[in-house]
């Protein structure tokens, strides 16, 4: 299935700055910068803050409308688990399932499996550890740290193949949706020149995922194009604030209900 479009915050014109899209270019970039990237990272950790994942229930249903209930799993890294709002009716899970409710017009029940700090491969531990109830959709919620552990694409997409083929393999997916990697090129935290080299390799990464999800039926990608500034997102300037998950949960429950939604 080809990738999903959605409304965003911004167009694409906002995009400033160099991009270097060939790896090779890439590599040279980062190895003549290394002692400078090297120490902005582990400037830019020490002085982040440390914020908590929501607070607030992790399964539930919404709705009683008649017919068979819709059942969505969310997993994922800290931008799943809510890193930067207080309660998971704030975060991506809340916004996605109540929209999901409407844009479908079935009751949704839905759980959230995710932790901060994991990768593509630790979500898919993660999940193997306590398999999840079945569901029609997954939604899954990667990238970020697959860019900070400096994943390879190639390899990411081949972690992302591995979790969506377990999980339909096992029966407990129908269809697996992954979300799109953010602009990391828009985190207020990151200075430059780190911010510029993660967001090249972050659209690098989004761009493998696309092209890998055109090629399956039972998996999609969707995109959104995000504006990120300090006015929307959280306070340590690298996870989304409550305006950004409320975009992307809704074009994520609008994803799902035109991919699997309607009984």
């Amino acid at each position: 299935m080809p990738s999903s479009r959605s409304a965003s915050l911004t167009s694409r014109n906002s995009e400033v700055g160099p991009r270097l899209r060939h790896p090779a270019a890439s590599l040279a970039y980062k190895l003549a910068l290394a002692p400078l990237l090297v120490a902005q990272a582990i400037v830019t950790r020490r002085r982040a803050p440390l914020l908590p994942e929501a607070a607030g229930p992790r399964e539930g249903r919404v709705g009683e409308s008649g017919g068979s209930p819709l059942r969505v799993l969310i997993a994922g890294d800290s931008s799943a688990a809510g890193v930067g709002v207080a309660n998971q009716d704030n975060a991506v899970a809340g916004h996605l399932v109540r929209a999901l409710h409407r844009h479908a017009d079935r009751s949704i029940v839905w759980a959230l499996r995710a932790k901060s700090g994991l990768t593509t491969r630790g979500v898919h531990a993660l999940l193997e550890a306590e398999p999840p109830a079945p569901v029609e959709v997954a939604v899954v919620i990667t990238g970020v740290n697959d860019v900070i552990d400096q994943i390879a694409p190639c390899r990411a997409v081949r972690h992302r193949a591995a979790l969506a083929d377990w999980l339909l393999d096992e029966g407990l997916a129908r269809h697996v949706v992954f979300a799109p990697l953010p602009p990391i090129h828009r985190f207020p935290l990151l200075p430059e020149p780190l911010r510029r080299v993660l967001g090249d390799d972050a659209r690098r990464h989004d761009r493998s995922l696309a092209r890998w999800a055109a090629t399956r039926r039972d998996v999609s990608h969707i995109e959104i194009v995000l504006d990120l500034n300090g006015e929307v997102m959280a306070s340590d300037g690298f996870h989304p604030g409550e305006p950004v998950y409320r975009v992307c949960g809704e074009a994520l429950a609008a994803h799902v209900a035109r991919t699997v939604g309607h009984a």
